[in-house]
Protein backbone atom coordinates (compact mmCIF):
# COMPACT_ATOMS: atom_id res chain seq x y z
CA UNK A 1 0.00 0.00 0.00
CA UNK A 2 0.92 3.44 -1.46
CA UNK A 3 1.50 6.82 1.20
CA UNK A 4 0.49 10.08 0.84
CA UNK A 5 0.71 11.98 -1.35
CA UNK A 6 1.88 9.45 -3.72
CA UNK A 7 -1.14 7.49 -3.38
CA UNK A 8 -3.15 10.49 -4.95
CA UNK A 9 -3.16 9.47 -8.33
CA UNK A 10 -4.29 6.54 -7.37
CA UNK A 11 -7.67 6.97 -6.08
CA UNK A 12 -10.92 6.59 -8.16
CA UNK A 13 -13.71 6.65 -5.53
CA UNK A 14 -14.37 8.30 -2.90
CA UNK A 15 -16.52 7.09 0.24
CA UNK A 16 -17.27 9.77 2.58
CA UNK A 17 -19.10 9.38 6.39
CA UNK A 18 -21.71 12.12 6.95
CA UNK A 19 -21.85 13.84 10.68
CA UNK A 20 -18.41 14.88 11.30
CA UNK A 21 -16.92 15.25 7.82
CA UNK A 22 -19.82 16.27 5.69
CA UNK A 23 -21.35 17.99 8.89
CA UNK A 24 -19.68 19.71 11.68
CA UNK A 25 -21.82 17.21 13.63
CA UNK A 26 -23.81 19.34 15.24
CA UNK A 27 -27.89 18.18 15.02
CA UNK A 28 -30.61 20.51 16.09
CA UNK A 29 -33.84 18.80 17.30
CA UNK A 30 -36.78 20.73 16.16
CA UNK A 31 -39.82 21.09 18.17
CA UNK A 32 -41.26 18.60 15.46
CA UNK A 33 -38.99 15.75 16.51
CA UNK A 34 -36.61 16.37 12.52
CA UNK A 35 -33.04 17.06 13.27
CA UNK A 36 -31.32 19.28 11.28
CA UNK A 37 -27.91 19.52 9.80
CA UNK A 38 -26.22 21.98 7.63
CA UNK A 39 -23.26 21.19 5.03
CA UNK A 40 -20.81 23.23 3.42
CA UNK A 41 -21.79 24.40 -0.33
CA UNK A 42 -17.73 24.13 -1.59
CA UNK A 43 -17.88 20.29 -0.03
CA UNK A 44 -20.94 19.97 -2.02
CA UNK A 45 -19.69 22.02 -5.47
CA UNK A 46 -16.39 19.27 -5.17
CA UNK A 47 -18.68 16.19 -4.85
CA UNK A 48 -20.43 17.32 -8.05
CA UNK A 49 -17.64 18.25 -9.84
CA UNK A 50 -15.78 14.44 -8.83
CA UNK A 51 -18.84 12.90 -10.30
CA UNK A 52 -18.49 14.95 -13.25
CA UNK A 53 -14.79 14.03 -13.73
CA UNK A 54 -15.35 10.07 -13.41
CA UNK A 55 -15.09 9.21 -10.01
CA UNK A 56 -17.11 7.17 -8.59
CA UNK A 57 -19.01 8.88 -4.79
CA UNK A 58 -20.57 7.31 -2.25
CA UNK A 59 -21.82 7.86 1.25
CA UNK A 60 -22.51 5.36 4.00
CA UNK A 61 -23.87 6.73 7.29
CA UNK A 62 -25.49 5.35 10.12
CA UNK A 63 -28.25 8.00 10.48
CA UNK A 64 -31.62 8.03 8.84
CA UNK A 65 -32.57 11.67 7.29
CA UNK A 66 -34.13 11.44 3.61
CA UNK A 67 -33.28 14.82 3.11
CA UNK A 68 -29.75 14.11 3.37
CA UNK A 69 -30.38 11.21 0.87
CA UNK A 70 -32.18 13.93 -1.41
CA UNK A 71 -29.06 16.16 -1.27
CA UNK A 72 -26.48 14.19 -2.51
CA UNK A 73 -28.67 12.30 -5.62
CA UNK A 74 -28.98 16.33 -6.61
CA UNK A 75 -25.26 16.36 -6.63
CA UNK A 76 -25.41 12.92 -9.07
CA UNK A 77 -24.29 10.73 -6.69
CA UNK A 78 -26.16 7.53 -6.42
CA UNK A 79 -24.71 5.15 -3.72
CA UNK A 80 -26.29 7.04 -1.02
CA UNK A 81 -26.18 4.36 2.06
CA UNK A 82 -28.25 5.44 5.40
CA UNK A 83 -29.41 3.57 8.26
CA UNK A 84 -25.73 1.89 7.70
CA UNK A 85 -25.51 -0.08 10.99
CA UNK A 86 -22.86 -1.78 10.06
CA UNK A 87 -20.75 0.30 7.68
CA UNK A 88 -17.97 -2.92 6.45
CA UNK A 89 -21.00 -4.90 5.25
CA UNK A 90 -21.75 -1.57 2.67
CA UNK A 91 -17.68 -0.99 1.74
CA UNK A 92 -18.03 -4.53 0.56
CA UNK A 93 -20.67 -4.70 -1.41
CA UNK A 94 -19.51 -1.43 -2.88
CA UNK A 95 -16.03 -2.79 -3.15
CA UNK A 96 -17.63 -5.90 -5.45
CA UNK A 97 -20.05 -3.91 -7.37
CA UNK A 98 -17.75 -1.90 -8.96
CA UNK A 99 -14.55 -4.16 -8.71
CA UNK A 100 -12.65 -1.79 -6.76
CA UNK A 101 -9.25 -2.60 -4.81
CA UNK A 102 -8.46 -0.77 -1.71
CA UNK A 103 -5.37 1.22 -2.94
CA UNK A 104 -8.05 3.17 -5.28
CA UNK A 105 -10.26 4.60 -2.18
CA UNK A 106 -10.03 7.36 -0.46
CA UNK A 107 -12.20 6.97 2.60
CA UNK A 108 -13.07 10.24 5.27
CA UNK A 109 -14.24 9.49 8.26
CA UNK A 110 -14.05 11.36 11.94
CA UNK A 111 -14.96 8.17 14.20
CA UNK A 112 -14.84 5.03 15.73
CA UNK A 113 -17.77 3.82 12.84
CA UNK A 114 -15.21 4.46 10.55
CA UNK A 115 -11.83 3.11 11.81
CA UNK A 116 -12.20 -0.64 10.23
CA UNK A 117 -12.80 0.76 6.61
CA UNK A 118 -10.28 3.53 7.30
CA UNK A 119 -7.61 0.42 8.36
CA UNK A 120 -8.06 -1.15 5.12
CA UNK A 121 -8.16 1.41 2.25
CA UNK A 122 -5.31 3.41 0.01
CA UNK A 123 -5.84 6.82 1.38
CA UNK A 124 -8.07 7.04 4.67
CA UNK A 125 -8.23 10.97 5.05
CA UNK A 126 -10.10 12.84 8.29
CA UNK A 127 -10.99 16.21 9.10
CA UNK A 128 -8.54 17.72 11.47
CA UNK A 129 -11.72 17.48 14.15
CA UNK A 130 -11.76 13.65 14.32
CA UNK A 131 -11.24 11.51 17.03
CA UNK A 132 -7.49 10.35 18.05
CA UNK A 133 -7.93 6.76 16.95
CA UNK A 134 -9.00 8.13 13.52
CA UNK A 135 -6.11 10.62 13.22
CA UNK A 136 -3.63 8.00 14.65
CA UNK A 137 -4.78 5.41 11.41
CA UNK A 138 -5.44 8.50 8.68
CA UNK A 139 -2.61 9.35 5.89
CA UNK A 140 -4.50 12.75 4.93
CA UNK A 141 -5.67 15.04 8.03
CA UNK A 142 -6.87 17.80 6.49
CA UNK A 143 -6.33 20.92 8.21
CA UNK A 144 -10.22 21.87 7.73
CA UNK A 145 -12.72 20.65 10.63
CA UNK A 146 -15.76 18.43 9.33
CA UNK A 147 -18.67 20.55 7.68
CA UNK A 148 -16.32 23.22 6.92
CA UNK A 149 -15.20 21.90 4.17
CA UNK A 150 -12.46 19.13 4.56
CA UNK A 151 -14.40 17.07 1.94
CA UNK A 152 -13.89 20.29 -0.78
CA UNK A 153 -9.90 19.37 0.68
CA UNK A 154 -9.65 16.14 -0.29
CA UNK A 155 -11.34 16.21 -3.54
CA UNK A 156 -9.36 19.10 -4.61
CA UNK A 157 -5.86 17.63 -3.51
CA UNK A 158 -6.51 14.16 -5.66
CA UNK A 159 -8.11 16.00 -8.36
CA UNK A 160 -4.97 18.30 -8.65
CA UNK A 161 -2.93 15.46 -8.47
CA UNK A 162 -4.57 13.92 -11.60
CA UNK A 163 -5.20 17.67 -13.19
CA UNK A 164 -8.78 17.12 -13.29
CA UNK A 165 -9.29 20.09 -10.70
CA UNK A 166 -9.49 22.98 -13.13
CA UNK A 167 -9.41 23.37 -16.93
CA UNK A 168 -10.36 26.42 -17.98
CA UNK A 169 -11.38 24.68 -21.67
CA UNK A 170 -13.93 22.05 -20.09
CA UNK A 171 -17.19 23.52 -19.10
CA UNK A 172 -18.81 21.45 -16.82
CA UNK A 173 -21.76 23.69 -15.98
CA UNK A 174 -20.90 23.15 -12.35
CA UNK A 175 -24.13 22.87 -10.12
CA UNK A 176 -24.79 23.16 -6.84
CA UNK A 177 -27.85 21.94 -4.99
Amino acid sequence: MSKYPENLTEITTFILDIDGVLTDGTVILEPTGDQTRTMNIKDGYALQLAVKRGYKVAIISGGKNEIVRKRFTGLGIHDVYMGASDKWDVFDELKLTYNLSNDEIAYMGDDIPDYEIMSKIGLPACPNDAATEIKSISQYISPINGGKGCVRDLIEKVLRAQDKWFNPNVNDEAKVW
